[in-house]
């Protein structure tokens, strides 16, 4: 059963479905019949409208091609000195906004992310974590090969004190305030106090093999089309407005129902991160984004046209991150670009609807260790989503974004609600 969607013009409602729907390729093909006609409505084709945004996007493709061509780097590299003194270069910040990520140079003292590194090592030799590996409990990092990689972990002191350290809370303001979050006489999030949303750390040996993770982003699945609030956030696209759309519009998407899974974000997070642990090259294994915040308008337009089939929607399907394929998107997988060279204590940073995928490596030279740590404000689904948070947290699980392995639960070490600062309280909403 569906219900109408407030439409934002004089046209025929959007049907949509807060809750996974029973008869799921029927909704597909009903909501996609309707996106087309609210297109339609506009006076122009979805082949007009999709054209548009992928005319557009070639000449972003093209740009990223030139500047790799001419040996300079495509992701903006700032220093946090300039960020936390707001000394950052104009043309850097517009850089941002462009590319949609960044590398933030220094974030931590390089021998404080070292002896946090350390202090992880301890923490699950001490907890005799390898004795008690179980394995990958998602078939997401299964494709990594290494054993373990992703280490399931969430409430060391090493994560902890990066996660509420002053240093942190300046560089998530900073990325926050690249978004708008006052529209359509809202507010939409605070980007003064970010939510706690803890993940794992990835530590990969010198050696390793690994097959990494092909392109994909991780904002949601099928809801993006078929809920209310993601309907309204996209407003502009269904509405054949391309001019209109904004990447870094908060608007509606704080508020937007979910549909449930293990492989997907509950949070909204405006940047997803992570902090570098130890060195890493930029051709041993690591992150690639597609730097092209309007490739989402590509990516919700493209299941619209006329060679998709009627039920699909481009192979984005329930519980599994949004794929990027050859066969769906090639131009866009033309511009997929690597980070730069990495030191301890640099932090690396890209939009949340960036496509990302981490390269494959054979026999790693260095460490890739990190911790993932994004920047999520303060809002109404983070807010919701900090109630399990904060029961994970006390008892030692994990959290419910992940797959329930609970490793930590009785573990000796473990970081503590003493421990908490006045930013980590905040945080957590206590």
């Amino acid at each position: 059963m569906t219900t109408p969607a407030t439409p934002t013009r004089t046209t025929a409602p959007l049907p949509h479905w807060e809750t996974i729907p029973d008869d799921l390729p029927a909704a597909i093909v009903e909501v996609k019949r309707a996106l087309r006609a609210r297109i339609a409505a506009s006076g122009r084709s979805v082949a007009d409208v999709f054209a548009e945004v992928e005319d557009r996007i070639r000449v972003e493709v093209a740009d990223i091609g030139a500047t790799l061509a001419r040996g300079e780097q495509v992701w903006p590299v700032l220093d946090y000195a300039d960020v936390e003194a707001g000394t950052i270069a104009p043309e850097l910040v517009a850089a941002v906004q462009r590319r949609g990520c960044a590398v933030i140079r220094g974030h931590f003292p390089r021998e404080r992310a070292q002896a946090w590194d350390r202090s992880v090592v301890e923490y699950v030799e001490r907890n005799r974590f390898f004795e008690n590996y179980r394995g990958p409990a998602d078939d997401f990092f299964g494709s990594v090969m290494s054993n373990p990689e992703i280490y399931p972990i969430y409430w060391s002191p090493a994560q902890m004190q990066a996660r509420q350290n002053p240093r942190m809370a300046t560089v998530q303001s900073f990325l926050n305030a690249r978004w708008t979050h006052t529209s359509e006489g809202r507010r939409w999030f605070d980007p003064d106090r970010d939510t706690m949303y803890p993940d794992r750390i990835r530590r990969r040996p010198p050696g390793a093999t690994s097959g990494g993770l092909g392109a994909h982003l991780d904002p949601g699945c099928l809801d993006l089309w078929m809920t209310e609030g993601y309907q309204q956030h996209f407003r502009h696209l269904f509405d054949g407005n391309v001019a209109a759309y904004d990447p870094w519009d908060a608007a509606y998407r704080t508020e937007a129902a979910q549909y449930p899974g293990s492989t997907m974000c509950s949070a909204f997070r405006t940047f997803q991160g992570w902090t570098a642990l130890s060195e890493m090259r930029h051709d041993q294994g690591v992150l690639h984004t597609v730097p092209i915040p309007l490739a989402m308008a590509y990516l919700m337009l493209r299941p619209l046209l006329d060679d998709v089939p009627a039920d699909s929607m481009c192979g984005v399907a329930l519980n599994q991150a949004f794929p990027v394929t050859e066969r769906w998107h090639p131009l866009l997988l033309e511009a997929l670009t690597p980070i730069p060279d990495v030191q301890p204590g640099d932090s690396v940073w890209w939009h949340c609807d960036m496509i990302h995928s981490v390269a494959p490596v054979t026999d790693q030279q260095g460490w890739g260790n990190v911790m993932y740590i994004p920047a999520a404000p303060w809002c109404a689904k983070n807010e919701a989503y900090l109630e399990s948070v904060r029961a994970a947290f006390r008892a030692g699980d994990s959290p419910s974004d992940f797959p329930a392995e609970n490793y930590e639960r009785d573990w000796d070490g473990r970081f503590t609600e003493a421990d908490l600062t006045a930013i980590g309280r905040h945080g957590l909403g206590l």
